[in-house]
């Protein structure tokens, strides 16, 4: 590792071989964690390359648990985090949407690191288990459309750098490459991204795959669509720039996405929206997010895709699946 740091440190760059093997060994726990530490601080002080994040990206779903979904056209809807605004937990919420919606869900994620509650909180909270069991996850994929892989569960790298990652409460590239290594290898991926440069390194990254993708970015800094002005979108059809308007949405103030104080009042705010009794604000900007997202599953415009996310939501839908969710996995 001193060569590698040292490397860096001059501001070289790592191959796609260096940067697969070094995270390679990070899982097998060959370095101590002043060096991960280290390592992991590089990319907070300059951009990360291509080869280096294809290269970590590729080890990692080389080492994980690999779950055998790929005949389900699943979707995952996951943001990078890092983006410091601390909203509710607006991917999570439309993940259940959309599987309320009928469409599969294999949704990615982990505790908040540099956020109060991600993913693996408000679900934990609620009750859930988190598992690696194959079997109970194809259970829970065909009883409610949806399957949690909490990511400590599913790859071994993680163990060495998840109290590290906690300790700095800062996003890392760990943040970056979250999206990219759903164990279930899911058909669909929408991604919200912290910035336009990430946005862009995302877009060359999933033109390279056979996935059907679509890449998010709010305008104003948030790694999903918040409807507080306007976004950047990128799929393989096209760049470009959407607004509230294009989705048949309103625009939304900062203040009304944000999230609980703690971990409790996350959970809190969750259940209410499933049960339909969140704000309009907060309702409009799951909406707008899961509607995204099947619009991508079905190459629908995006206001079409609205249309079913909020009927699923409205409907009680969404909270049904979220509930037998629940059932399968408590």
């Amino acid at each position: 590792m001193k060569h590698i740091l040292n490397k860096l440190f001059s501001y070289q760059s790592l191959d796609k071989a260096e940067a697969s093997e070094i995270l390679t060994q990070l899982a097998s726990g060959a370095y101590n964690n002043s060096q991960i530490a280290a390592f992991m601080t590089v990319f907070l002080m300059r951009n990360i390359t291509v080869d280096e994040l294809t290269g970590f990206r590729d080890a990692m779903l080389e080492l994980c648990v690999k779950v055998p979904a790929q005949d389900y056209n699943a979707i995952d809807l996951c943001g990078t985090g890092g983006d410091g605004k601390d909203t509710f937990n607006i991917s999570t919420l439309a993940s259940f949407v959309v599987a309320g919606a009928g469409y599969m869900v294999a949704k990615h994620g982990n505790y908040g690191v540099s956020s109060v509650c991600g993913s693996s909180n408000v679900l934990e909270y609620v009750g859930c288990r988190f598992t690696n069991d194959i079997g109970q996850i194809m259970k829970s994929f065909d009883q409610s459309n949806f399957a949690f892989m909490h990511a400590p569960l599913f790859h071994p790298a993680m163990k060495n750098v998840a109290p590290i990652r906690k300790e700095l409460g800062v996003k890392t590239f760990f943040n970056m490459l979250g999206p990219m290594v759903n164990p279930a290898f899911p058909a669909n991926q929408m991604v919200g991204v912290f910035n336009l440069e990430l946005a862009r390194l995302y877009g060359y990254l999933y033109q390279n795959t056979d996935k059907n993708f679509l890449i998010i970015h709010a305008l104003d800094g948030y790694d999903e669509v918040s409807l507080t002005g306007d976004f950047k979108y990128i799929s393989k059809e096209e760049e470009a720039i959407g607004s509230p308007d294009l989705l048949g949405l309103p625009y939304l103030k900062a203040s009304s996405l944000a999230g609980g104080k703690d971990i409790e009042a996350s959970a809190k705010l969750f259940i209410d929206v499933l049960d339909n009794k969140g704000t309009d604000a907060q309702n409009h900007a799951v909406v707008a997010n899961a509607g995204l997202g099947i619009a991508t599953i079905k190459s629908i415009p995006f206001e079409r895709g609205v249309y079913e996310a909020r009927e699923s939501l409205l409907s009680g839908r969404a909270k049904a699946t979220f509930t037998k969710f629940l059932r399968l996995n408590s």
